[in-house]
């Protein structure tokens, strides 16, 4: 009894705090203090709504996520990059998250990081596993 009044206590103090975490998200959006994680650029006064980047991704030759091949040799590399990435704890979360799109053996690197430096370290990773086969079209977030 005392075990499940424990784990009720827990699931109670967790959805407070979801709850609560959800009505300071929504006053900030309403104060105009809400920040996008994912566009580091808006508090820099940039667009919030990443429309110059969308526009560019609609474009037919702009490789997107979507692009990724089905084989299994295009997944095993896409997986190894990812591995490479994620275990670096020097990068960040940026980095650890760039879209990492394969097409047959053909590498192609998409999205934010910190710095022109962790752009080189993130290439360099993707160069070890595909040597020859890396396309770089990362972009440094400006803060």
């Amino acid at each position: 009894m005392t075990r499940q009044l424990g784990t009720t206590t827990a699931l109670a103090l967790a959805m407070a705090l979801a709850a609560a975490t959800a009505a300071c998200d929504r006053g900030n959006a309403k104060n105009g203090n809400a920040q996008n994680a994912s566009a580091p650029h808006a508090a820099a006064g940039g667009d919030a709504t990443n429309t110059g980047i969308n526009q560019r991704d609609r474009s037919d030759a702009a490789k997107t996520p979507t692009a990724q091949a089905e084989s299994a040799g295009d997944r095993d590399l896409t997986a190894r990059i990812r591995q490479e990435l994620t275990s670096d704890d020097s990068l960040s979360m940026n980095a650890h998250n760039v879209k990492i799109i394969t097409e047959n053996g053909h590498v192609t690197l998409r999205g934010p990081v910190d710095s022109e430096a962790e752009k080189a370290k993130v290439a360099a990773a993707a160069q070890k596993v595909a040597p020859g086969n890396v396309s770089v079209e990362l972009d440094v977030a400006s803060r």
